[in-house]
């Protein structure tokens, strides 16, 4: 489906609703409120399904005139084979590219500076930075995100995101 005023969502009880209606519920005037920590920091849309997150992100980030910035995954596996030659070609990036997991992000992501965003797993447990971790970004580089912390105890400090990520799903008989 297409995010826009017109796009209608189905909970799993068959009831469907608008995303901008959802949206203008939860955030109410959000441009006007945007460099408003507490407004992040009380609010949230949940969702059963990683598909409507999707759809109410990409609804989200329409709503906010600033450029966005697009940032792709460069996968490739980790581990070579015995005899030393990459891993065989059944793990192309094209492949990985299709693999959607638990902690990490989709192939491609949309992001704009500004932006409230959760983490979806521990990037490193002594500094807080774990799995729900909500921040602001605040800079975006090309192998590094910047963000504010928003939430728990370390609330205003600034963080670093590095993109060399490995998945932690365990089903994943590899990393990439």
């Amino acid at each position: 489906m297409e995010s826009n005023n017109n796009t209608i969502i189905y909970n799993e009880h068959k009831e469907f609703y608008s995303i901008a209606i959802t949206v203008e519920t939860t955030y109410p005037n959000i441009l006007d409120s945007m460099t408003n920590i507490a407004y992040f920091q009380e609010k949230a849309i949940l969702t059963p399904k990683n598909s409507i997150v999707k759809q109410i992100n990409d609804y989200m980030l329409d709503l906010i005139p600033r450029k966005a910035k697009m940032y792709f995954s460069y996968d490739s596996p980790l581990s070579t084979n015995p005899n030393g030659d990459a891993i065989d070609d059944v793990h192309t990036p094209e492949f990985l590219n299709t693999i959607n997991t638990l902690g990490l992000p989709n192939h491609k992501l949309r992001l704009k500076v500004g932006v409230p965003m959760m983490l979806l797993r521990n990037i490193d447990q002594r500094s807080e930075l774990c799995n729900d971790t909500r921040l602001i970004i605040t800079r975006m580089g090309k192998f590094v995100l910047e963000g504010k912390v928003i939430s728990g105890s370390n609330i205003c400090k600034t963080i670093f995101i590095p993109r060399s990520l490995t998945p932690s799903d365990v089903k994943i008989p590899f990393k990439f």
